[in-house]
């Protein structure tokens, strides 16, 4: 009777039971943690089989110490292990089909996603999700995080990505195929938006606050909601401008005068938000007037004066002295305050002539030398003392020139005589 009943029961319990499924290999399927030791993962498969995730098939995605017992993982069915009894499982590869899933999703609706790259190379930067290697290339970045390199040195350009691997990104995914090893985002398609509605706001005569994204020798690289532009090496300043870092910093704000703006294309200002020193100038000066000024570097044509308001300007070496300048420090040394004379003045066209000499004592000019001149009679003698001997100089008498008969007439002549003698 007992094994009856127990039969009975088994039965039963066999109907009720689910049917068995047995895991395909490459299945994603739906498990259950049960366990989390070292960096191993065993997991429940539906209360039929256990499965175990080893450490290189966790992917980078995922942090053990945020998994707990009973939390709902899928995993991929690498095969079994009939020694232990288990499913070899993995998680990463189960991530990486759903990544590729939703990354297609987010293509189609050009949905915005945020990603932190892992590696860099001279053409870009990597974004690894699970052992995939996404591409964000260096054409596709932002003016913000553009690598702005003299003369494109590849050296720099590459450290200049590197610099960016601890940033995260805002990026629209703008190619996808089905292998998922050619999937590439964009920065720039991630603010195109952003972009076109700040130029819609944007009109000649603004100042904005812009943050500097780079600097090079030709100016300063400027960015405000998406749009970049450069801020060129003589609008920095009125002055003249050697060095643009000495004016601004990397990530430094500053605020930028908009003085031409033409759809897409736009011309910054900084020195536009001051007063044109040209104009101070004119009201403070005139011409003739005295300036006192520091001496700021010396050449070999002169000396450059600054001049207030950040004005440099030439004094020319024929202006330094009344004598021969050979070498100019004999005069004037580098940051010697010294006094100027303003010998022309046309603010207008930025030129202003200056002159040291100009205020300067010229030294008197030696009297030339006086010939005595001898009376008239006594030249008059000597004139003739001369006369004299020049005439008592013998000159050969000139042979008078001997006149050559021709041939002809003197066989004639020949003839002639003949004739008589007959």
């Amino acid at each position: 009777m007992t094994d009856k009943k127990e039969m009975t029961l088994f039965e039963e319990l066999l109907e009720k039971s689910p049917e068995i499924k047995y895991p395909k290999t490459n299945e994603i399927v739906a498990g259950t943690v049960i366990k989390v030791e070292k960096k191993n993962i065993l997991v429940d498969l539906n209360g039929q089989f256990t499965g175990l995730v080893i450490w290189r098939e966790l992917g980078n995605t995922v942090d053990l110490k945020l998994v707990n017992s009973g939390d709902s993982i899928d995993v991929m069915i690498l095969g079994d292990n009939p020694e232990r009894g288990l499913m070899i499982l993995s998680l990463k590869r189960a991530n990486q089909i759903k990544s590729l899933n939703s990354l297609n999703d987010k293509f189609k609706s050009e949905e915005i996603i945020t990603v932190r790259p892992t590696e860099a190379n001279k053409w870009g930067l990597l974004v690894d999700i699970d052992g995939l290697k996404w591409f964000i290339p260096v054409s596709q970045l932002t003016p913000l995080h553009y690598p702005r390199v003299e003369w494109a040195d590849p050296s720099k350009i590459l450290e200049h990505l590197e610099w960016l691997l601890t940033t995260e990104f805002k990026v629209k995914v703008i190619n996808v195929d089905e292998g998922g090893k050619k999937i590439i985002f964009s920065e720039k398609a991630a603010i195109q938006g952003q972009r076109t509605k700040a130029l819609e706001k944007l009109k000649e005569g603004d100042v904005v606050e812009w943050v500097v994204s780079w600097i090079l020798s030709y100016g300063l690289f400027v960015t405000f909601d998406g749009l970049e532009w450069l801020v060129h090496v003589s609008e920095i300043d009125w002055g003249h401008v050697n060095d643009p870092s000495k004016f601004a910093k990397v990530w430094m704000k500053v605020k930028v005068k908009v003085i031409w703006l033409d759809k897409e294309k736009i011309s910054l200002s900084i020195k536009k938000l001051q007063e044109n020193p040209w104009d101070v100038l004119a009201r403070t000066y005139k011409l003739n007037d005295t300036i006192k000024a520091p001496i700021s570097r010396i050449s070999q044509f002169g000396a450059f004066v600054s001049l207030e308001w950040g004005i440099q300007w030439l004094i020319h070496l024929s202006e330094i002295s009344h004598g021969v300048v050979k070498n100019i420090r004999d005069f004037i040394k580098v940051w010697e305050e010294v006094e100027a004379k303003i010998i022309n003045f046309e603010p207008k066209i930025k030129r202003i002539g200056l002159s040291l000499k100009a205020l300067q004592k010229a030294p008197s000019k030696p009297k030339p030398e006086v010939k005595k001149v001898e009376n008239k009679k006594d030249e008059n003698k000597k004139e003739e003392k001369v006369e004299k001997k020049d005439s008592a100089k013998k000159v050969p008498a000139k042979k008078a020139p001997v006149k050559k008969t021709p041939a002809k007439k003197v066989e004639k002549k020949v003839e002639e005589v003949k004739e008589e003698t007959k």
